[in-house]
């Protein structure tokens, strides 16, 4: 079998993502406020333990520490000028922590934090530019595909994809936030994404982040619903966060994370793991339930539309 990620998709395999990295960072002494793309620099040892963490507890794909990593985040920061060094070596420590695995590398593409025009300042222009840098940096670091996620904007999504294109054919997954119930902070249904984004040659579109589990399986049941014949990505929080002191907790066990994996591979999800507070407990009970699922379809990955 071919390990590429189209490959695995294409023979129908579900897939196990990793879970939180910022919230994992904090429980290691990240500092509040101290962006995580500081650790792929001052702290490599820590980026690569994480992943390995991840990788153990069951994850067939990482994702790299460069969520905030576009030019535009990090032009106030250190890192001014140098996007494209941090993305490849961010990339190139999830390469190390996943070598002699199967495990897949995604480039993690956040939201510049701007919104474009005529609400903001961001030009659909500028905004190419800058997720072109951070996927050539990304690329040159050895990722095995591209994902945008946590995005509530339309317009910055579909400016992020022209931008990627040009620069690079792998493989591309899109995720957003809806964590307004059904609907993301700008008013963005899972339906309207979809048919936006789907027809852009995509590897897979879904969801991730959001305000509760029941609303992901909302959003998953909506997604399915289309029929579009494209695969689901979702990624959900552990729960929303309590304030422990300067550490943010989540309260979801991995128990009920696993049980609403399960239900969203039911429903249609091709791609399953966890986004904020999710540790390598919660994505090793994700495993779990996927392997669960896989069992229960007769021993073969299932496929759904």
């Amino acid at each position: 079998m071919d390990d590429g990620f189209l490959d695995r998709l294409s023979a129908g395999e579900v897939l196990v993502a990793d879970g939180a990295t910022g919230t994992s960072y904090q429980q290691m002494g990240l500092p509040i406020g101290v962006a995580p793309e500081e650790w792929v620099e001052d702290h490599p040892e820590h980026v690569v333990g994480v992943h390995r963490a991840f990788i153990e507890a069951g994850s067939e794909i990482i994702l790299t520490d460069t969520f905030g990593g576009t030019p535009i985040r990090l032009r106030e920061t250190r890192f001014a000028g140098r996007a494209s060094e941090l993305n490849r070596h961010a990339a190139q420590l999830a390469r190390q922590a996943a070598d002699g695995t199967r495990v897949l590398v995604a480039g993690a593409m956040g939201p510049t934090g701007m919104l474009m025009e005529p609400l903001g300042d961001l030009t659909t222009s500028a905004a190419a530019d800058a997720y072109a840098e951070q996927a050539a940096g990304l690329t040159e670091g050895g990722v095995d595909l591209l994902l945008l996620e946590t995005f509530f904007a339309l317009e910055e999504a579909l400016a992020a994809i022209d931008g990627i294109r040009r620069v690079t054919t792998l493989p591309l997954v899109v995720s957003f936030s809806i964590d307004q119930g059904t609907r993301t902070m700008m008013g963005l249904s899972p339906t309207t994404m979809l048919n936006a984004v789907a027809p852009l040659g995509v590897a897979a579109i879904g969801a991730n982040c959001g305000r509760s589990l029941d609303d992901m399986e909302k959003v998953v049941d909506e997604l399915a619903s289309v029929k579009a014949g494209i695969p689901l990505w979702i990624k959900p929080n552990a729960g929303l966060p309590r304030m422990d002191g300067d550490v943010a907790r989540y309260d979801t066990t991995p128990g009920t994370m696993a049980a609403f994996a399960e239900r969203f591979l039911t429903a249609g999800a091709r791609i399953v793991g966890g986004c904020c507070g999710s540790s390598p407990a919660h994505v090793a009970a994700i495993a779990a339930a996927a392997e669960y699922h896989r069992a229960g379809a007769g021993g073969r990955h299932r496929v759904r539309g």
